[in-house]
C-alpha cells in the first residue's frame, strides 16, 4: 500500500512539473507555430534569476512567506524581459519564413542563451532549498511527503485553468484562437498579429521561467539543466499533441506516472520509459492524442 501512495505522490508531483515545463512549448507553437528550441534555455535562466533574486532576499535577512512572492515575481519580469527582448530583437524579423528555418533560429538561439548563463552566473552551482523546506512534510497514508511538491501540484493546475481563463474568457485570449484559426484572414480583420506574436511569446517565455524558478529549490542549479527540459518538454508535447494545452496536460500525466510507475516498480527502465510512451502513443496516433487537424485552403 505504501508502495502504491508512493507511485500516485510521485507521478502527481511530477505530471504537474512536466505540465509546467511544456506548456508554454505547445502555447506558442500553438499560436505561432514556432517549434521554440530556446524554451529549456528560458528555463534555466528562471531557474538562476530566482537563485539571485531569492540569494539577495535571504542575504538582507528576510525569511517566511515573502520568499514565495520574491519567486513569483522573478518568473513573470524574467519570462517578460527576455521573452519580448527575443521576440522583437530576432524573431519578429524572421515571421512568413520555414518552420524548418525557425527550428535552427531558436536552436542557435539555445546555444547562445545557454553560454549568456555560464558568462552572467558562472559554471558554479547554486542552491536555495529554504522555500522547499518552508512547510516542512506531512503524513500521507503513512508516507512522509514534502509540502512543497503539494505546493508545485496547485501551481500547475492554477496555471491550466488560468490559461483556459484567458483563451476562453478574455479578449486577447479569444483573439489569440483567431489568429490561429486563420492569420491571414485575422490580419485582414484588423487584428495586431505582430502583437499577438509578441503577447504569445512572452507569455510562453514566463510559463518556462516559471517552471525555472519552482525547481530551482529543488535542485542544483548549474550549467546544463535546460538540455534535459527541453528534451521532455519536447515528449509531453508530442505525445498529447503539437499546440494543444489539454494535449500537454494529457501528456505530462501520461509521462509522469510512466516514469513514477517505473522508478518504484523498474527503476533500470527509468531514463527509457517517458520515451516508450511516446513511441506507443506516436505509433497509435503519429499527431499526438490531441493532434489539431491538418490546415485545408482552397
Amino acid at each position: 500500500m505504501l508502495k502504491l501512495i508512493a507511485i500516485l505522490l510521485d507521478g502527481l508531483s511530477y505530471s504537474a512539473w512536466l505540465f509546467l515545463v511544456a506548456v508554454g512549448l505547445t502555447l506558442i507553437y500553438g499560436v505561432m507555430r514556432i517549434l521554440n528550441i530556446a524554451h529549456g534555455a528560458f528555463y534555466a535562466i528562471g531557474a538562476y534569476a530566482c537563485a539571485t533574486a531569492l540569494g539577495l532576499y535571504y542575504g538582507a535577512g528576510w525569511s517566511g512567506a515573502g520568499a514565495f512572492l520574491v519567486m513569483g515575481l522573478t518568473a513573470i519580469v524574467t519570462g517578460i524581459v527576455v521573452g519580448l527582448a527575443i521576440e522583437r530583437g530576432v524573431l519578429r524579423r524572421l515571421y512568413g519564413r520555414d518552420e524548418v528555418l525557425m527550428v535552427l533560429v531558436t536552436y542557435a538561439l539555445f546555444l547562445i542563451l545557454e553560454d549568456a548563463t555560464k558568462m552572467i552566473w558562472g559554471v558554479e552551482s547554486y542552491f536555495v532549498y529554504q522555500p522547499y523546506a518552508y512547510f516542512g512534510f506531512i503524513d500521507v497514508g503513512g508516507l512522509p511527503y514534502q509540502v512543497y511538491d503539494l505546493l508545485v501540484v496547485a501551481v500547475a493546475i492554477a496555471t491550466g485553468l488560468a490559461l483556459w481563463l484567458w483563451l476562453t474568457r478574455a479578449r486577447m485570449g479569444r483573439l489569440m484562437i483567431a489568429v490561429v484559426a486563420d492569420r491571414e484572414i485575422s490580419a485582414a480583420m484588423g487584428i495586431n498579429v505582430p502583437r499577438i506574436f509578441a503577447i504569445t511569446f512572452a507569455i510562453g517565455t514566463v510559463l518556462a521561467a516559471l517552471a525555472g524558478v519552482v525547481t530551482a529549490p529543488k535542485i542544483a542549479v548549474a550549467p546544463g539543466i535546460g538540455v534535459e527540459v527541453i528534451i521532455l518538454a519536447f515528449a509531453v508535447v508530442v505525445i498529447g499533441g503539437l499546440g494543444s494545452i489539454p494535449g500537454a496536460a494529457l501528456g505530462a500525466v501520461i509521462a509522469g506516472f510512466a516514469r513514477a510507475v517505473s522508478v518504484h516498480l523498474a527503476p533500470e527502465f527509468e531514463l527509457f520509459a517517458i520515451y516508450a510512451v511516446m513511441a506507443i502513443v506516436l505509433a497509435i496516433r503519429p499527431y499526438g492524442l490531441f493532434a489539431a487537424q491538418g490546415e485545408r485552403k482552397i
